[in-house]
């Protein structure tokens, strides 16, 4: 199904992934994390296509809880489309942060990251990107929740109902 720009431009991306922390923040282990921080959000509000992000008390998002659980951290942004996320994500400061993820983060089995269509000019709360990540975790990639490499195209997408199966969680 191709859309057009018209209806593109009716609807913006929104992301959210959230990781497990290794050790503290105010950690040794952590302080390259924590002293990229600024940079890196810096860098994603000049970024092509950038629209919002999720800032908490501290200028970020590092103190808004996810999940009821203090390991976990949460980024949530929106962007014009897949393609100025993708750009921004694989370049600069945020590339080599990725590189460096397993040094400050734990490796998970659930999904950590989802996508979701938001009409132009809404700001996801934590409480929809849970839902939309609980979702991923338990459909798989659908309109309504899906990821990089198995996108779709912008549209008015609904919940897949039925049971949320156990151990969904966020446990490493």
């Amino acid at each position: 199904m191709t859309t057009s720009p018209a209806q593109e431009a009716a609807f913006e991306l929104a992301q959210v992934n959230i990781a497990r922390l290794k050790a503290p923040l105010d950690s040794p282990q952590l302080k390259d994390f924590v002293d990229s921080l600024d940079p890196v959000n810096a860098d994603a509000d000049a970024a092509d296509g950038f629209v919002w992000r999720l800032e908490g008390d501290s200028g970020d998002a590092t103190d808004v809880s996810v999940f009821g659980d203090d390991w976990l951290i949460i980024n949530m942004s929106v962007w014009r489309d897949t393609n100025a996320l993708t750009a921004y994500m694989y370049q600069g400061r945020h590339r080599e942060m990725l590189a460096r993820r397993r040094e400050w983060f734990e490796r998970v089995q659930e999904a950590m990251v989802t996508l979701w269509w938001v009409p132009t000019g809404h700001r996801p709360t934590v409480a929809e990107a849970e839902s939309r990540l609980l979702h991923l975790r338990t459909n798989g990639p659908t309109p309504y929740a899906f990821t990089l490499r198995t996108s779709f195209p912008p549209q008015g997408a609904q919940p897949v109902f039925g049971e949320v199966p156990d151990g969904l969680g966020c446990s490493v």
